[in-house]
C-alpha cells in the first residue's frame, strides 16, 4: 500500500475532522467486530449533499487485539439519507463504503472485512445530523476548496544548464551572524553551510569546501583547509553522524562529490540541468520523449514542439529549456501524458497527470490520517520570540498570527493558539504557560495560501475526554496540498521571513527539486542528499539564528529519499 514517508518517521499526529453537529451525538461510535476487533468511527466530515445522497469521510481507528496498538484510517462512505424537514434531522439509511485507507500497511483482506463491518453496521448506529447544522459545514467546505485553488502557481526563475551544477539558494540578500568560536560570519538565511572569513566566502557540500570573494560566486574547490574552517567541518561530520533523522545520505560522509557548477541565487529558483547536451529517450506508444541524461522531470511533446518540466506537482511549458516558462493545468497536458506505460522510466509523473490512477491514489492518500492520544496534563511554559510579540492580522479572518516567533502562534478574541508539533496549544497570555487546547478556532478553516499559518487549518481537534484530547493532521501540515485533480507540493507563495537578533525563516516551495512519487511520497533532489544541508538552519553552529526550512519546528514534509528510508 503507498504510503507518505515522513522525514522523522514520527506517525505520531494526524488529521481529522472536526466539525461540531448534534449535542446529543457522540463520538466516536464503536463497532465491535464478530472477531472482536474494535473500529471507533470519529467524527465525519460531510462532502457534500445532492438529493438524498450524502458523501462523508471519516477517520477510523482498528484494533485487532486487546493487546495491540491501534491502525489509524480514513474511509469515504456514499450514504442514503432520510431528511425529515419538520425535525430538520438528516438519518443515514444505507451506507456504501467506495475507499479505505491506512496510514500503516494493513493486509487486504483485512481491509475488505473492515469495509463490510462498516458499510454494514453504519445504519444501524443511528447516526444523525441537524440539517441547517449539516448545509452551514457544507458551505464553509465549499469556502475552504475555493481558498485550496488559490495556490500560487506562479514560476519561479528557473535556470538550465548542461553541466552537473549545484544550487545554492539564499533567502533574499545574504544575513550575517558573527560565530566568536570560529571567527567566521555565517550567512544565517540559507540551509547551506555558507560563511565569510578574512573578505573569502567558504561554502561546504558533499565534502568538500568551496571558495569565492563574492558570496554569488563563482566558487572554487578549496584544498588548503584554514584550521577554523577545518575545525567546523569536524562539527559538522560529527553532528551528521549521530543524528538518526537527517536528510543527509549516511553514505556521503565518507565519500566526496566535487561539484564544478555552483549557483547561487537570492529569490526562489528552480535548477535544470542534463549532463551534456540533452539526450532524448521515446516513452513507448506516445510522442513524447524524456531527458535521459537529468534528475529532472523533463519532457519534449513531439507534437507541439513543447518542453515540460514538472516542480513541486506542478507542470511548466517552454518552446526552449532556458526560455520562459509558463504554468499549464495538468488538465490540460497533452493527453500522451496519462499514457505512460506503468514501469516505464517516467511512470512516476502519473501521479501529476489528471484523471491517472496514481493522481487518484495520492489525493486519497493526501487525506490519510497521522493521529495521537495527548494528555491533557502536558503544558509547553515558554515560547521563542524575537523580542516583545508582534502580530498580524490573517486577511480574511478576525484572527491575528505571529511574525516575530518560530512558534506557530495565533491571536483570536482574547486567547492565543499555538500548533506545536501537530498538537494544538492555548493560552491568555502570549508568552504562556500554553495548556493542550480542546478547542480551535472555527476561522482557522478560512486561513488563505498566501499566509504562513496556513498549513494549520490541516490540524485538528476531534474527540476529548477528561483526560485525554485526541489530535491530529493530514499531510497539509506538511506543506501537501491538494489542487484540484493532484497534489502538489508547497503554497507557491513566498513568505517573508522574521529578521531581527533571530532569524526565522518560513516554508518554502521551491529551489530543492521537490517531486512526488507514488511509492514513498515527496523526495527531494538527489544532490542534495549528499551532505549539503545544514538542517537546523543553523542553530548549534551560529549560535541563536534558527530555521524552519521545510516548515513546522521538529517537523519536515513527507520526504524519501534515495537509498534511505525515514
Amino acid at each position: 500500500m503507498k504510503k507518505f514517508q515522513l522525514l522523522f518517521c514520527i506517525l505520531v499526529f494526524v488529521s481529522i475532522y472536526a466539525t461540531k453537529t448534534n449535542a446529543q451525538e457522540e463520538w466516536p461510535k464503536v463497532i465491535t467486530t464478530d472477531d472482536g476487533s474494535i473500529i471507533k468511527i470519529y467524527h465525519p466530515q460531510p462532502e457534500s449533499l445532492t438529493g438524498n445522497v450524502l458523501k462523508l469521510r471519516a477517520a477510523i481507528s482498528v484494533v485487532q487485539n486487546s493487546n495491540a496498538e491501534p491502525s489509524f484510517g480514513t474511509f469515504w462512505s456514499i450514504n442514503t439519507v432520510e431528511i425529515d424537514h419538520d425535525s430538520r434531522i438528516v438519518s443515514i439509511v444505507s451506507t456504501q463504503i467506495p475507499n479505505l485507507r491506512f496510514a500503516s500497511d494493513v493486509d487486504a483482506d483485512i481491509q475488505t472485512n473492515i469495509k463490510s463491518n462498516l458499510a454494514n453496521e453504519i445504519p444501524g448506529l443511528n447516526i444523525e445530523f441537524p440539517l441547517d447544522e449539516l448545509l452551514a459545514t457544507l458551505e464553509t467546505r465549499s469556502e475552504e476548496k475555493k481558498l485550496s485553488k488559490n495556490l500560487n502557481n506562479k514560476p519561479p526563475t528557473i535556470i538550465y544548464t548542461n553541466k552537473p551544477s549545484i544550487l545554492v539558494l539564499i533567502d533574499g540578500e545574504p544575513k550575517f551572524k558573527h560565530n566568536s568560536d570560529w571567527n567566521v560570519d555565517a550567512v544565517v538565511n540559507t540551509p547551506f553551510t555558507l560563511f565569510k572569513s578574512n573578505n573569502t566566502f567558504y561554502l561546504y557540500g558533499g565534502k568538500r569546501w568551496y571558495y569565492s570573494l563574492n558570496v554569488k560566486g563563482p566558487y572554487n574547490t578549496l584544498t588548503d583547509i584554514p584550521a577554523n574552517i577545518a575545525a567546523i567541518q569536524t562539527k559538522i561530520d560529527n553532528d551528521a553522524k549521530g543524528d538518526e533523522s537527517s536528510f543527509v545520505n549516511k553514505t556521503s560522509l565518507t565519500t566526496s562529490t566535487q561539484v564544478k557548477n555552483i549557483i547561487v541565487c537570492t529569490e526562489p529558483t528552480e535548477l535544470i540541468t542534463s549532463n551534456g547536451d540533452p539526450k532524448f529517450e521515446p516513452i513507448p506508444n506516445t510522442n513524447l520523449t524524456y531527458v535521459s541524461n537529468s534528475e529532472n522531470d523533463l519532457f519534449l511533446n513531439n507534437v507541439d514542439k513543447q518542453y515540460y518540466i514538472l516542480l513541486s506537482g506542478r507542470w511548466y511549458q517552454s518552446t526552449i529549456l532556458n526560455g520562459n516558462w509558463k504554468y499549464i493545468e495538468s488538465t490540460n497536458l497533452p493527453t500522451d501524458f496519462a499514457k505512460i506505460p506503468t514501469g516505464s522510466p517516467k511512470d512516476n509523473v502519473l501521479a501529476s497527470v489528471a484523471g491517472t490512477a496514481e493522481a487518484h491514489d495520492a489525493i486519497l492518500d493526501a487525506q490519510i490520517p497521522q493521529t495521537a492520544k495527548v494528555e491533557r496534563k502536558n503544558s509547553i511554559n515558554t515560547v521563542t520570540y524575537d523580542g516583545s510579540p508582534k502580530f498580524k492580522n490573517v486577511e480574511g479572518t478576525d484572527m491575528e498570527y505571529s511574525i516575530n516567533s518560530q512558534n506557530s502562534i495565533l491571536r483570536y478574541g482574547n486567547k492565543y493558539y499555538m500548533v506545536d508539533n501537530g498538537v494544538w496549544y492555548e493560552s491568555y497570555s502570549a508568552s504562556g504557560p500554553w495548556e493542550v487546547s480542546t478547542e480551535r478556532p472555527a476561522e482557522v478553516d478560512l486561513i488563505p495560501p498566501s499566509n504562513p499559518c496556513y498549513n494549520l487549518k490541516y490540524v485538528y481537534i476531534y474527540d476529548v475526554t477528561p483526560q485525554y484530547v485526541y489530535t491530529g493532521y493530514t499531510p497539509g501540515y506538511l506543506n501537501t496540498y491538494i489542487y484540484g485533480p493532484t497534489v502538489v507540493y508547497g503554497t507557491g507563495y513566498y513568505y517573508e521571513p522574521w529578521s531581527g537578533y533571530n532569524y526565522y525563516a518560513r516554508p518554502c516551495t521551491w529551489g530543492y527539486r521537490v517531486h512526488y512519487n507514488p511509492w514513498y511520497g515527496w523526495n527531494i533532489g538527489y544532490d542534495y542528499n549528499d551532505g549539503w544541508f545544514n538542517f537546523g538552519g543553523g542553530v548549534g553552529y551560529w549560535g541563536g539564528w534558527s530555521g524552519g526550512w521545510w516548515g513546522p519546528s521538529y517537523y519536515h514534509p513527507p520526504f524519501h529519499n534515495y537509498g534511505n528510508n525515514y
